[in-house]
C-alpha cells in the first residue's frame, strides 16, 4: 500500500475525501487512494486509478506509474492476476522514465514498486513472489523504519501462508522492533494481523516468545 503525499485542500476542493468520487473531482492517486483503502471498494478504486494514469501519461511518468500501481493493486483485489501483472509492467515503465524534469518526481522512491508489487501479490495468492519482492524491498528500507514495519509484516503474511514459521517469526520479531520505536497505526494492524495467522503454531516455543513481544508492544502503547 502506498501513502498518498499529503496536500493541502479545502473540505470541498477537486480530490478531497469531500469530492473524490463526484463530479466535483479529478481522479488524482489521492482519490484512488480513499476509493481502495478508505472505502475499500475496488471497482471504484480501479475506474478512478485508469482514468489518472490516462491523464497523467501526457504529464507525468511519476503521477501516471503511481496511478497504475494502484490499478494493479485493484486488480489483485478483484483477483484478476493477468490485469495485475500488466499494470505491474506498465507501472514499471513508467516509473523507469521519471526524471528531473517531472514535476511530480519526488513523490516517487526506489522502494515504491516493490512495495506495491509484493502486496499485490500477496493478495493474489501467490506468496512465494511476494515473500521474494518484500524481502529485497525490507532490506532497502532500513532508513525508513515506518514503511519498514509495513513491508516487514506483509512478508511475516507471506512467510506464514507457506507454512514457513520459522522465517514468519524472524521478519514479524524484526517488524515488532521497528514498531517499538515508530508506533506506526499502518504496520501495528497488519503485524497484529499476522499474529493472528500464526495462533495454529501457539504452542511452539519461538511462537509463544514473539506474542509475549506483542503484549509488551500493546501495554507499551
Amino acid at each position: 500500500m502506498i501513502t498518498p503525499p499529503r496536500r493541502r485542500t479545502t473540505s470541498r476542493a477537486p480530490g478531497s475525501p469531500a469530492t473524490c468520487g463526484t463530479p466535483l473531482s479529478r481522479p488524482t492517486p489521492y482519490c484512488c487512494y480513499v476509493a481502495l483503502y478508505g472505502a475499500h471498494d475496488a471497482q471504484a478504486g480501479l475506474a478512478l486509478a485508469e482514468r489518472a494514469a490516462d491523464i497523467a501519461a501526457r504529464t507525468s511518468p511519476a503521477l501516471s506509474g503511481l496511478a497504475l500501481l494502484h490499478v494493479a493493486e485493484a486488480h489483485a483485489m478483484l483477483g484478476s492476476a493477468p490485469a495485475c501483472e500488466r499494470a505491474l509492467g506498465d507501472a514499471e515503465r513508467r516509473l523507469d522514465r521519471v526524471d528531473a524534469g517531472d514535476a511530480a518526481a519526488d513523490l516517487v522512491s526506489p522502494t515504491q514498486f516493490g512495495r506495491l508489487a509484493g502486496s499485490c501479490y500477496l493478495t493474489l495468492g501467490d506468496h512465494r513472489r511476494a515473500e521474494t519482492l518484500l524481502a529485497g524491498t525490507a532490506e532497502k528500507l532500513r532508513d525508513r523504519r515506518k514503511s519498514r514495519a509495513i513491508v516487514l509484516g506483509n512478508l511475516t503474511l507471506a512467510r506464514i501462508r507457506q507454512r514457513d514459521v520459522e522465517a514468519g517469526v524472524a521478519s514479524l520479531t524484526e517488524a515488532i522492533t521497528e514498531l517499538e520505536t515508530t508506533r506506526g497505526g499502518g504496520g501495528m494492524n497488519i503485524v497484529f494481523g499476522a499474529a493472528r495467522e500464526l495462533r495454529p503454531w501457539r504452542q511452539e516455543s519461538l511462537v509463544a516468545e514473539v506474542h509475549d513481544r506483542l503484549l509488551g508492544l500493546m501495554t507499551a502503547a
